[in-house]
């Protein structure tokens, strides 16, 4: 039996794996919970997602405050590392990790290109809406 789960491990690996470099990943809520990793030990996964649920927030609240629409994806350049934060779906994140051997094309559009296919399952309501079972 194919779960959820392994439905997403499925989608990030059949389109991560083609990025140069490729790290790992993290799908995390807007809360800044981790619902799935990729190629990241859970600790570290866990990390990530704290730390980048921050930034993902700010970026928002700025493109609020100009009227700037959704904002499609973010990246972070460091010396030996590149970072890039997608929006998937409704309430959840996409965060991916890489070496500097990606090209940042191509990490950007595989990046928008997964959380597009992953957005139906990870759209998941915020957690003072989501229902009491």
């Amino acid at each position: 039996m194919t779960t959820t789960n392994d439905m997403i491990y499925s989608v990030l690996d059949n389109n991560l794996s083609r990025i140069a470099g490729i790290q790992g990943a993290v799908l995390l809520s807007n809360d800044g919970i981790k619902l799935s990793s990729y190629q990241l030990e859970r600790d570290q996964a866990e990390r990530i997602a704290a730390a980048s649920s921050g930034i993902a927030s700010t970026m928002k609240a700025i493109s609020r405050e100009v009227d700037g629409g959704r904002v499609i994806r973010q990246l972070v350049e460091m010396d030996d590392s590149y970072l890039c934060i997608v929006g998937c779906g409704e309430g959840s994140t996409l965060i991916v990790v890489t070496s500097r051997k990606a090209r940042l094309g191509e990490l950007g559009g595989e990046a928008v290109r997964t959380a597009q296919a992953l957005g139906e399952w990870l759209s998941t309501p915020e957690r003072g809406q989501a229902q009491q079972s």
